[in-house]
């Protein structure tokens, strides 16, 4: 009778549960590897396993008290240059979102139709187009030029603008009217109506926008390998990538060391904002 009942249990629920077991032992995996090997002594590709045989924080202390590995200048580099980019491209995004979804003028439809086709192209196809363009405007204007982070972020604006005002014109798009013309009749203007009404309802996605840009762009390394050249500028991926590359075998523990740190500011990051980037992907598909 137990057997029956079981068998009928793992029919109906045991058998998801088994598969997300898999999955989540898989996930899980490489990320404890990681982090027990930031710990491991002598750490490195040959000797490296999931439980060292002895601990040490040497790969840590290796990232702080080496001079010739900025290894903190590259993290606040990156989070200058993934915060900046990330805060402008979800504002401009919201401001071309309320545009489109709001507003009445010529050429909407069209707009609308062009970021859609813009953002059909994969983004490197204008890698070298970049460059050349950047490295003519450093002749002009050095301080948003090739090799600095002033370039690089508005580089990071273009690319994805264009997305993040869909998505977000797609949420406000089930934001009833209504507030908009309950709004006029008080004497709010269409900025009053935007910061005071739209944007406050919209602020969902706008989270799981920000959260969404801010690690894509942490994480970048091929436009930051294109832009930056001195090992001042450079972000964590590129520095990591560059630095500890030439003898990855036995650097594998420092590489693991740097790899945990970087990761932690994107998991506690997601951690506090669950709540919003849950409802922001979910929120659409309720409402209106």
């Amino acid at each position: 009778m137990e057997i029956y009942k079981f068998t009928n249990w793992f029919k109906e629920f045991g058998w998801r549960h088994l598969v997300g077991l898999i999955f989540v032992t898989i996930s899980l995996y490489p990320i404890l590897y990681v982090i027990t090997n930031s710990f491991a002594d002598f750490a490195n590709l040959q000797n490296s396993k999931l439980i060292p045989d002895s601990f040490t924080t040497k790969h840590y202390a290796s990232l702080i008290g080496d001079p010739l590995i900025p290894y903190f200048k590259w993290l606040l580099n990156t989070y200058k240059i993934a915060g900046i980019a990330g805060f402008l491209n979800v504002l401009l995004g919201t401001f071309a979102a309320y545009a489109f979804a709001r507003l009445k003028f010529k050429g909407r439809r069209v707009g609308l139709i062009t970021l859609v086709l813009v953002q059909m192209f994969p983004s490197f196809l204008a890698f070298v187009a970049i460059y050349l363009l950047f490295f003519q405007i450093g002749d002009v204007a050095p301080l948003i030029g090739l090799g600095t982070h002033t370039g690089l972020i508005m580089v990071y604006l273009g690319g994805s603008i264009g997305f993040n005002s869909w998505l977000i014109k797609g949420f406000m798009d089930t934001i009833p009217t209504s507030l908009d013309e309950a709004a006029k009749v008080d004497g709010a203007t269409d900025f009053q109506i935007f910061y005071k009404v739209v944007a406050p309802l919209s602020r969902p996605i706008i989270v799981v926008l920000f959260v969404i840009t801010f690690i894509g762009i942490y994480s970048d390394y091929i436009l930051a390998a294109i832009f930056l050249k001195d090992a001042n500028l450079y972000t964590v991926a590129l520095g990591i990538n560059i630095v500890f590359m030439d003898d990855f075998a036995n650097e594998w523990g420092s590489i693991a060391a740097a790899s945990v740190i970087a990761a932690t500011p994107i998991a506690v990051l997601f951690i506090f904002f669950q709540k919003q980037i849950t409802g922001g992907l979910t929120a659409g598909s309720v409402k209106g």
